[in-house]
């Protein structure tokens, strides 16, 4: 086995213990302000966040470069440490999402429009995905302090920021605040308003803090699991296709569910790699002269090598090409995902949903039996990895899995501009919460050019009346709504 995998499992390994309670199944053991956590013996975890970009509707060339971007981003990613890649399906709770969009009543004359223009929003809402996607990178490293651990997620915590500058996202830490309000969503579907978490009030009180951020109760069964009153499962990625479609990660998360799917990556040392596929590549040689050997000593001179072993020798060498001469690196990967439901049936609905989806790439998700509560604390970004279903790929069979798809606006108080043609979301945006908060409207003739202007007019009269609404209007096209 590889040295690199030897040490992780060796750190990796804990005593078991049976769970007595809904607190004891979250991995984390110790938080500080910063958050850094600790989730196992002298292993801290740090999660950042960082924004989509426009990657599924950009063209050819450009998303070449993003995919070769984003290979440089595995590339720097530390040997000596797990980063988990995190995507967070979550719905948006509906009383929250209609008090963000809705314009509220002013007891004027014009609250008769306002009404007409919030059912205008509902209905638009209605038909929308409602479903929002948070992305997220969790590196967790075995360090002997909390000291240095916080040097080293200091540096790396740069070094990420830089790559997703790069690629044109923008990456932020998450204190500790943050990374809890993400459990407390997942784990409390529906209750999102509720969270509330004061550190130093928490202290003072002596409480656990996996106390306002765990469900009402946790049942793990065979195949499933219960979390309060829902129902959750974890599957993973069995078999992985010969060539998989960037878009493969993106059609998982098309389900309109709160689901999580994570992808844990373990690099190993490039000098350890070359040696591993270099022994690997002389035992198949061996493997093919003691073949030829024995067929000449059976007298049989004109044997063609056998098909696998010339796979196998053909498999190594182009492995080792890319280790060598292409700036690959050889990474252990392993892909998990929880889906939850609201019933029983809807999850067996979604989990056949999720696998056609799979099969459709060729590839092959299957359900973890008897290891649902490690499977849900692999796929959440604690930054702990329970299953070692690990595949060895290279940097560019793991890039397939990029996770961006599309870039969300959806700015408070902002103003109904239309639907996201990829993601199916409302399009709400601020203009005063943009760098630049010009715009210009351009379409062919009929497409509706005035019509939005007068939209996005009325939409700011009716939100703030003491906005001023300077019209330079040659064509007369808006003097109604003047007058």
């Amino acid at each position: 086995m590889i040295k690199t995998l030897k040490t992780l499992f060796k750190q990796d390994r804990e005593k078991f213990i049976v769970p007595k309670s809904v607190q004891a199944v979250i991995p984390l053991k110790t938080m500080w302000e910063d958050g850094i956590f600790l989730v196992g013996r002298n292993k801290y975890a740090k999660t950042f966040k960082f924004e989509d970009i426009n990657y599924a509707v950009a063209s050819r060339e450009d998303k070449e470069a993003m995919f070769l971007e984003y290979s440089e981003l595995l590339n720097a990613l530390d040997s000596g440490a797990t980063t988990k890649i995190t995507i967070n399906n979550r719905r948006l709770n509906k009383a929250d999402f209609e008090q963000t969009i809705l314009i509220p009543m002013a007891e004027d004359d014009l609250d008769k429009y306002r009404r007409e223009y919030n059912k205008m929003l509902l209905d638009k809402a209605t038909g929308a995905n409602s479903t929002v996607q948070d992305k997220y990178v969790t590196v967790s490293v075995c360090k002997k302090n909390i000291e240095e651990a916080r040097n080293y997620f200091a540096r790396v915590g740069a070094d990420l920021i830089g790559h997703f500058n790069r690629l044109g996202s923008k990456c932020t830490e998450l204190d500790a605040n943050d990374k809890l309000r993400i459990f407390h969503d997942f784990y409390r579907t529906g209750e999102e308003t509720a969270f509330s978490f004061d550190m130093a009030q928490t202290m003072r009180k002596g409480h656990d803090f996996k106390d306002y951020i765990c469900p009402d109760s946790f049942e793990f069964e065979k195949d499933y699991f219960k979390m309060g009153n829902r129902y959750g499962r974890v599957i993973f990625l069995r078999e992985y296709a010969a060539y998989i479609k960037d878009s493969m990660v993106a059609e998982l998360c098309e389900l309109n569910r709160n689901m999580m799917l994570s992808v844990d990556v373990v690099p190993v040392p490039t000098d350890e790699a070359v040696r591993e596929v270099e022994n690997r590549l002389l035992g198949v040689e061996t493997n093919i002269t003691n073949w030829q050997r024995k067929q000449n000593q059976n007298n049989n001179f004109s044997a063609v090598i056998p098909y696998d072993l010339e796979q196998q020798r053909k498999e190594s060498k182009e492995f080792l090409d890319d280790l060598t001469t292409r700036d690959q690196r050889m990474m252990f990967a392993v892909l998990t995902m929880v889906h939850t439901a609201d019933t029983k049936e809807q999850l067996d609905n979604d989990t056949e949903a999720l696998l056609t989806t799979a099969r459709k790439h060729l590839c092959q998700f299957a359900v973890l039996k008897y290891q649902q509560m490690d499977g849900l604390n692999t796929a959440l970004p604690f930054g702990v990895r329970k299953i070692d279903a690990l595949r060895t790929l290279t940097t560019e069979s793991l890039a397939v899995f990029i996770p961006f798809r599309v870039q969300e606006i959806y700015h408070k108080d902002g103003v109904y501009y239309g639907q996201n043609v990829i993601s199916k979301n409302m399009i709400i945006a601020n203009r005063r919460h943009l760098l630049n908060g010009n715009s210009f409207i351009l379409g062919v003739s009929g497409a509706g050019k005035s019509f939005t202007a007068k939209e996005e007019m009325t939409n700011i009269i009716l939100t703030d009346p003491n906005a001023d609404v300077i019209v330079i209007d040659p064509e007369r096209e808006v003097r109604q709504e003047v007058a």
